[in-house]
């Protein structure tokens, strides 16, 4: 099936079979840089040649390296552009002849060059005060025109005469400042094709430096080998490099002088007197240099500069070390050894050597000029070590050490008692000075030892010491052991004895305080160890009738007390104890007899009192027992003391007691109350009414705190009568106050009613007479001051009322108001009767309960006042 084109040119063809007609495939179009494009020029008709012609109308030849031309078939032929310029720009033509026959066609090619920028820079550095040009070189078709901004904002040269835009693009800063630092937007824009691009430019603004010395003048010390620090510190941007001059000459580093990486330290190595002077700082960065002189004075310190050492064979009759310093001023020399001063005129002996006026004339010290001398006369393995040599001036000094060397035959040390027993090893300790160092050997009865025969004797060598290791097997292998040192200079024996170990003697139990459930034992240790220390003690107890019950413990240089607890009251004990070390246990100690304490009571029994409330909870060994506590209300209902009864002082006496109490709704305790050791109660007063409260006390010794003692208790309900009120009624003497009372009132109540009504009465009269006028609306201020009310005041705290000494009673000569308990009649000092006591304590009851251990109570939870 033909296509619709073929038969259009069929057409075509038929009605101009003459003719010759061409077209070129597109007709126009548009490249940019660097694109490639081709072209298809078709002819209709029998064309013999098809050529290609530049916009220039030159023939494009087929070596054209950029536009090539190529014959396709009879009637095609291609343009091809490679990689457009802007000069391939233009309109191309395709010619097709035959004969005398020619047509043609022609493509308009439009080349555009996007926004391209040639010479951007960055960054782009500029000295402070100059003229910046900032360059941004920028190409395009068509040609581009430039936007400057700066931190965001458009730059308007028109608004600020510092700024001007050039012909070429560029952005000139007259006058460039540090605060003109910073990133440039260089903006190119192509108002015909709408495009747009830029380039961010980094303007670096340099800073002429600025330079300080540290020191204008350094006063240093030539030391031999010393060195001084020179030091200026600069400023400027970029950071300055640093360099330092001395006589015009520049200094580097090297074998005398040193720089930091910045140059801002200079470092004089060996400094000696030539090297004073001016030295210059320089400091140099890309907006310029800066200088600053600085200078050096040179001092010289003491310094030694010669020593000797020497060696010396003991008995020798004398040996001199020498010692020679320099410096300014000229220095003055001393010598030491283990830590004792010798100095020129004094003399020092070995036997007292803090003693320096001694005049035995062993140590002598001269000093010439810079020259000074040790003489030391017959001479002894002790002389041999380091000695120091001091040199010193007003400027600084100087220490050098000199070795004595001394020859000298081997020196046995050790102790010579070793104590064990069969089967524990033991090290017999040869400790040997000598030099040149000493060979050691070990003999038994003449025999060396260790021999073949022999499993249970090894030895072990350090540099100073040889270990005979004898493990005794049985009685024969102790007695006298040999160690005999040899070295070049002699020989040395000693004899070390290995000695059967015994247990220990009994300790001896010096002192036994009992208490009710514990007793504390005071010992001395024993007079004999056995040879070998002692590992523990053992402490035996028991009553009567019983198995022995023991403890051990570590031995230790501060024990000389033990604490027996767990004991019963009121019963008879017996102790004992033993020393036990590596050999085993010693005889026991002379047995102590003693009886622990009763448990003391406060209160006697009695059926008219109201019981005791008590708790307790067993003690820790050591610690005191738990306080048994008593509660009793007192009269006015919302106040309590509590009592509190030892038991048991653990051993140790108290120290003191501690209170806390709050109530049971609230999570805060009241401030801890800290009673003296002599205290046997507390009072707690200022209660809020009708509210249970919770106790604590606790007892304090040397070893700890004991358990807490725990009562709760409710205080009485508010008691609605007025105060001072009490018994079943009024005295008489109330009575006739309240008709006093109530008279008045009815009686200024008519005078009132009579003032109002019919103008008449003593108040009417009184304002008459002293206010001129009267009115029926007069304000009375005695009745208003004439109220009056019963308030209570709720806003104090719970008052605590400490007592550390007993109140007086009736049995101490009578004394004071008495303190009821169970064997005092309840009778208060004005007279009421026990039955009136009763009665007020029915009123203001407070329910009292104990945690954990309650004593039984006669009436309830209720303790009667």
């Amino acid at each position: 099936m033909l296509q619709i084109r073929d038969i259009l040119w069929g057409f075509l063809y038929i009605a101009c079979a003459v003719a010759i007609q061409v077209q070129v495939t597109p007709t126009h179009r548009e490249i940019s840089v660097g694109e490639s494009k081709f072209f298809l020029c078709e002819v209709v008709g029998d064309a013999k040649d098809i050529d290609w012609f530049a916009p220039n109308g030159e023939k494009i030849l087929p070596n054209n390296p950029n536009i090539q031309v190529s014959r396709n078939d009879e009637t095609t032929s291609t343009l091809t552009i490679y990689h457009a310029d802007v000069d391939h720009a233009g309109i191309y033509k395709c010619v097709a002849k035959n004969g005398d026959k020619e047509a043609q066609a022609t493509v308009q090619v439009k080349i555009f060059q996007k926004i391209t920028f040639k010479n951007v820079p960055s960054p782009q550095e500029f000295n402070e005060g100059d003229d910046a040009d900032i360059v941004c070189d920028v190409v395009g078709s068509p040609v581009p025109f430039i936007i400057w901004k700066h931190k965001g904002a458009r730059i308007q040269a028109n608004k600020d005469v510092r700024y001007n835009i050039m012909e070429n693009g560029h952005l000139l800063i007259r006058g460039i400042k540090k605060i003109d630092e910073g990133a440039y937007n260089c903006e190119a824009r192509v108002m015909e094709t709408g495009e747009i691009n830029f380039k961010m430019i980094n303007v670096i603004v340099n800073v002429l430096p600025t330079i300080r010395a540290r020191q204008s003048e350094v006063n240093g010390t030539a030391d031999m080998g010393g060195s001084i620090l020179l030091a200026c510190d600069a400023d400027g941007y970029p950071e300055p490099i640093v360099t330092w001059a001395h006589n015009n000459v520049i200094l580097e580093s090297g074998d005398k002088y040193s720089l930091t990486e910045d140059g801002s330290e200079l470092v004089i190595k060996d400094v000696i007197k030539v090297d004073e002077g001016d030295y210059t700082c320089i400091a140099r960065n890309k907006a310029g240099e800066m200088s600053q002189e600085v200078s050096l004075n040179v001092f010289v310190q003491a310094k030694i500069t010669y020593l000797n050492n020497q060696t010396a064979t003991e008995f020798d009759d004398e040996v001199t070390l020498t010692c020679e310093a320099s410096g300014d001023p000229t220095p003055s020399i001393s010598w030491s050894f283990q830590n004792r001063m010798f100095s020129e005129g004094e003399q020092a002996s070995w036997t007292r050597p803090d003693q320096y006026e001694s005049h035995d004339g062993n140590i002598v010290v001269r000093s010439h000029a810079r020259v000074s001398s040790l003489h030391l006369k017959n001479v002894d393995f002790t002389y041999a070590g380091e000695y120091l040599c001091t040199a010193s001036n007003s400027i600084g000094q100087d220490n050098q050490p000199v070795y004595l060397e001394v020859r000298y035959a081997p020196k046995i040390l050790g102790v010579v008692a070793v104590y064990t027993w069969e089967g524990n090893p033991a090290n017999i300790s040869c400790g040997v000075e000598a030099h040149p160092g000493a060979s050691v050997t070990w003999f038994r009865d003449g025999l060396q030892v260790p021999s073949v025969n022999t499993s249970n004797v090894k030895i072990y060598s350090t540099q100073s010491s040889s270990y005979l290791e004898v493990s005794p097997e049985s009685q024969s292998d102790f007695g006298s052991y040999n160690c005999t040192a040899t070295n070049a200079m002699g020989t040395e024996s000693k004899e070390f004895i290995l000695i059967q170990a015994e247990v220990p003697s009994p300790p001896e139990i010096q002192r036994l305080e009992p208490f009710s459930s514990s007793a504390a034992v005071e010992f001395d240790e024993p007079v004999s160890f056995g040879g070998v220390p002692i590992i523990k003690y053992r402490l035996q107890w028991r009553s009567d009738g019983q198995d022995w019950t023991g403890r051990d413990y570590d031995a230790t240089e501060d024990l000389t007390e033990f604490t027996i607890g767990g004991l019963t009251p009121d019963t008879n004990y017996e102790v004992k104890m033993s020393a036990i070390n590596g050999k085993g246990e010693g005889e026991n100690s002379a047995v102590v007899k003693f009886k622990t304490g009763p448990i003391r009571l406060l209160f006697t029994p009695s059926s008219e009192a109201p019981p005791l409330i008590v708790t307790t909870v067993t003690a820790l060994k050591g610690e005191p027992s738990t306080p048994k506590l008593e509660a009793m209300v007192q009269n006015q209902g919302n106040a309590l003391k509590v009592n509190w009864i030892m038991q048991d002082d653990g051993g140790s006496p108290i120290n003191h007691y501690l209170v806390r109490y709050k109530a049971k709704h609230v999570s805060d305790w009241k401030p801890e109350i800290r009673m003296p050791r002599s205290s046997e109660y507390v009072v707690l007063s200022g209660l809020d009414w009708n509210t249970e409260y919770e106790i604590r006390i606790v007892a304090v010794n040397q070893k700890g705190k004991s358990e807490p003692g725990i009562l709760s208790f409710r205080t009485a309900t508010e008691p609605t009568t007025m105060p001072g009120a009490s018994g079943s009624g009024l005295s008489t003497g109330a009575i006739v106050g309240i008709l006093i009372v109530v008279f008045f009132v009815l009686l200024v109540a008519v005078d009132v009613t009579c003032y109002f009504l019919n103008k008449c009465g003593v108040l009417m009269c009184i304002a008459i007479n002293f206010c001129g006028k009267a009115g029926p609306g007069a304000k009375s201020k005695d009745m208003e001051e004439g109220k009056a009310a019963f308030t209570k005041d709720e806003s104090k705290e719970p008052i605590v009322e400490v007592r550390t000494e007993e109140e007086p009673t009736q049995n101490q000569e009578g004394v004071g108001p008495t303190e009821p308990n169970e064997t005092t009649p309840l009778t208060e000092p004005d007279g009421k009767t026990k039955d009136d006591v009763k009665t007020e304590a029915n009123n203001t009851a407070a329910e009292v309960k104990t945690v954990p251990n309650e004593a039984p109570q006669t009436n309830g939870n209720e303790s009667k006042a």
